[in-house]
């Protein structure tokens, strides 16, 4: 079995109701990059310890998920730039935080008491 029709059979009313509501490009790579931001496991650890822990400092991130504070602080620079997480000085230390939208995208991928280790 092929993943295409054998024969074309369109759902004229349907496909055309569907095609005018999609997404236009420039929003559906807006969304891809969103969710692309947490296409890693250092950057989704990373989201669920300032999800579940607000406002942390590199060095407190870099010590919860076990990584270098250099690599973490890449991570979150991606992160950032991606609008999934936000930073602000606190004096000498820079303070991150989850966004609301980074925050949904995590319930979507780790949604309460269906992650198993």
């Amino acid at each position: 079995m092929t993943g295409s029709c054998e024969l074309l059979c369109i759902d004229m009313e349907k496909a055309e109701d569907l095609r005018r509501a999609r997404l236009e490009q420039p929003a559906a790579e807006s969304v891809a990059a969103l969710a692309a931001a947490l296409g890693d496991p250092t950057r989704i650890a990373l989201a669920r310890a300032l999800a579940d822990g607000g406002e942390l400092c590199v060095c407190d991130l870099s010590w919860i998920v076990e990584r270098s504070e250099k690599l973490v602080s890449h991570h979150l620079r991606k992160m950032r730039t991606a609008g999934v997480a936000r930073s602000r000085r606190d004096g000498k230390m820079v303070m991150y935080e989850v966004t609301p939208a980074g925050r949904a995208l995590l319930d979507v991928l780790l949604p309460a008491g269906e992650v198993h280790a």
